[in-house]
């Protein structure tokens, strides 16, 4: 039978604190990143989600032409009302993507998804009447999505005006 000294048991205990501890540590930095990358992953999709739903509605409402480069011309109260609506949700959606997915200093993967979604809030804004719809749209949102979805009009489109052309025969029980 091998007998171990103590010595023996010093040095294996000493190999494993500083190599095992090490790697135990690693691993765990290295897991705790991968389930940070899955719940963001997660939160993306559950966002991306909302967007297509929110992409069914205005498929569901086409005669409003949201999906067109201008604005509908002429529409109805009825039609100005379902816009607000419309619009007020994807204004919504848009504050939920800034609140979970923006971050002023992004990882690669981070920055890709954010990218996305500053593309769709670019799209939107080129519209005019949804940008002449935002100060009326961002009252009561975040404060830091305001200030960045107002910069976003703004590059496509100029100042925000009030919009009066919205709240002229709109009811707003």
């Amino acid at each position: 039978m091998i007998s171990i000294s103590r010595e023996d048991w010093e040095l294996a205990s000493f190999i494993v604190t500083a190599l095992g501890l090490p790697l135990a540590i690693a691993f765990f930095a290295w897991e705790q990143h991968k389930e940070r990358d899955n719940e963001e992953e997660a939160a993306y999709q559950l966002l991306s989600d909302a967007y297509n739903e929110f992409l069914r509605v205005v498929l569901e409402h086409a005669d409003l032409q949201l999906r067109s480069a201008a604005p509908l011309p002429d529409p109805t109260a009825e039609q100005r009302e379902r816009m607000l609506v419309i619009f007020d949700m994807l204004v919504s959606l848009f504050e939920r993507a800034y609140i979970v997915a923006y971050r002023p200093r992004m990882r690669e993967t981070e920055r890709r998804r954010w990218n996305s979604w500053d593309d769709y809030m670019h799209e939107w804004c080129r519209r005019e009447d949804f940008r002449n719809a935002l100060p009326l749209l961002l009252r009561g949102e975040d404060p830091e999505f305001q200030d960045y979805l107002r910069r976003v009009a703004e590059e496509e489109g100029g100042a925000l005006i009030f919009p009066h052309r919205f709240t002229e025969g709109a009811s707003h029980a």
